[in-house]
């Protein structure tokens, strides 16, 4: 009997044990996964009992776990869409609450030794679109222009073609590829490659600086010129949630909206949300 009632107490105490370390899942957005697990590290090194998972996928694999249950946060570059809400309301009679978490100045990136410097709007939407094939019509050499793109479950590629190609579709000839940091080991390796994703992957690429039309000045993306809005493709990067955030996810996005996250947030390379 004794050797029982033990057996059940040390079955009852690893049940509330596991119970308590269930983790927080965050999945979605491959822009934010470096970041979302650096804030995630952190948080837990300062709260030992907490547990916090990241992973990517893409925003609309993020969104669609949240829709399905099969997470706890969303991460997602771009806003959610209508269609995703109305799915929310569907199964959880709830629209969802959007926390933006960072800001991102989405670069363009071009191979180090291209000499072209900067480009409009309007050139973009013409190269990613297809109408521009060569380098030398953007004062470029002689040289066709090679489109790296995102996969289309990425938030990044919808926010690209929602605000640089005004919802026109991508060239047939843009090749998709999974995750930003493949956009760029690409564009790094083709000298007429031109890519474009998150500020902080920019390594071993140059930017191009971006300008709204021909009369105005061209930026690259940088804290100061994404808060005065003087660099024309900027945005919010999200965590969403199908409630109000309680227990730890509350714990680690109020955290992480501290002094002290939002640095970690500067570090990775992205920018403060105020």
């Amino acid at each position: 009997m004794k050797k029982t009632l033990t057996a059940l107490l040390v079955s009852a105490s690893v049940a509330v044990s596991a119970f308590a370390a269930k983790p927080v899942t965050v999945k979605g957005s491959d822009t934010m996964v470096i970041m979302n697990a650096k804030l995630a590290e952190a948080f837990m090194n300062r709260n030992p009992g907490a547990q916090i998972q990241v992973t990517g996928g893409g925003s609309g694999v993020g969104l669609a776990a949240l829709i399905n249950g099969t997470t706890d946060i969303a991460a997602s570059s771009r806003p959610i869409k209508t269609s995703e809400i109305d799915k929310l309301k569907a199964r959880f009679a709830t629209r969802g609450v959007g926390i933006p978490i960072a800001r991102d100045g989405l670069a363009v990136y071009v191979n180090s030794v291209n000499p072209v410097q900067e480009l409009s709007l309007q050139q973009l939407m013409d190269i990613y679109t297809g109408r521009l094939t060569n380098w030398k019509q953007v004062g470029g050499k002689d040289a066709p222009i090679i489109l790296y793109s995102r996969e289309n479950s990425s938030g990044t590629y919808t926010y690209f073609k929602d605000n640089v190609l005004k919802g026109k579709d991508y060239s047939p000839r843009a090749q998709t590829l999974q995750g930003t940091a493949a956009v760029v080991n690409a564009v790094s390796k083709d000298p007429n490659g031109i890519g474009y994703g998150g500020a902080a992957y920019a390594k071993g690429v140059k930017f191009v600086k971006v300008k709204k039309d021909d009369k105005s000045q061209a930026y690259t993306p940088s804290l100061e010129t994404v808060r005065s809005g003087e660099y024309p493709i900027s945005r919010y990067l999200f965590l969403y949630l199908r409630a109000n955030p309680s227990g730890d996810a509350k714990k680690f996005i109020d955290w992480s909206l501290t002094p002290e996250g939002q640095d970690i947030v500067t570090k990775v390379g992205y920018f403060p949300v105020k």
